[in-house]
């Protein structure tokens, strides 16, 4: 298997180089023409590589679409990270951005409470999709029938009393996100933990990523958090702003 997969991937810098007939792929790989055609016909199938008229073989869109998608999402981090630090030296609290990947949301940035008493969190790992509030707006921001389907396809485990129970309940949730353009968690996830969020735009208007405060009650209640939501808001825009050249858009609109 290993040996298959090495073989497939060392087609693309082949075809980095230009468009290759099977002949050539077969040559660079030292194998039968055979085993070239099938590599080729499941990364032709998985969007990799196109074959073209000529029956050559030159790089697939798909293969940009997810470059690209990883570029924005580097950058998106690169750009947002000073904006977090300066948010976190103004409230002492955890802040997060987050991004929606393959139906998961992920933390991809993280600066931690300067408090000792702080919610454990870590870059890379999936937040807890139906109650972390970074979860609710990057969701909430995928058009309508997308957001049913993944909706009703989720399980909904019962962190705490106050933890979303079911895909209604839910989607009614992810409505009055998209409709407020921000979102919380009061104790979804963790009792003893809040959290507060907003949305990052690209410049087409859509989100890029999401970011949040977050804070235990020790440290701070829920009503205390809360009042920060100005700033994370206006911290929330001015990524925005420097991601995309653009004025963001202050609410979600129904797509």
């Amino acid at each position: 298997m290993s040996q298959t997969v090495d073989r497939a991937l060392s087609i693309l810098p082949l075809l980095a180089e230009g468009p290759a007939n099977l002949e050539q792929v077969a040559g660079r790989l030292d194998v039968h023409k055979s085993t070239a055609l099938r590599l080729l016909r499941t990364l032709h199938e998985h969007g990799m590589v196109y074959r073209q008229s000529d029956q050559r073989y030159r790089l697939g869109a798909r293969l940009f679409a997810l470059a690209q998608q990883a570029v924005e999402n580097l950058d998106v981090r690169e750009i947002a990270h000073p904006h977090l630090t300066k948010l976190n030296e103004k409230c002492g609290h955890t802040v997060h951005l987050a991004v929606y990947e393959e139906n998961e949301v992920l933390y991809i940035d993280k600066v931690e409470s300067r408090y000792p008493v702080r919610m454990y969190s870590r870059i890379g790992k999936p937040v807890a999709i139906t109650v972390a509030a970074v979860a609710k707006l990057l969701l909430a921001d995928l058009p309508e029938p997308e957001r049913r389907t993944l909706a009703e396809k989720l399980d909904y485990p019962l962190y705490t009393p106050r933890s979303t129970p079911n895909a209604q309940a839910f989607l009614a949730e992810l409505a009055k996100v998209r409709e407020q353009g921000w979102a919380t968690d009061l104790g979804g996830h963790e009792e003893s933990i809040n959290c507060v969020g907003a949305p990052i735009r690209g410049a087409d208007g859509r989100l890029v990523a999401a970011m949040s405060v977050s804070a235990p009650n020790v440290v701070v209640t829920a009503e205390e958090l809360l009042t920060l939501l100005p700033l994370v808001r206006r911290t929330a825009d001015d990524i925005s702003r420097e991601y995309s050249g653009n004025t963001p858009q202050k609410d979600m609109k129904e797509a």
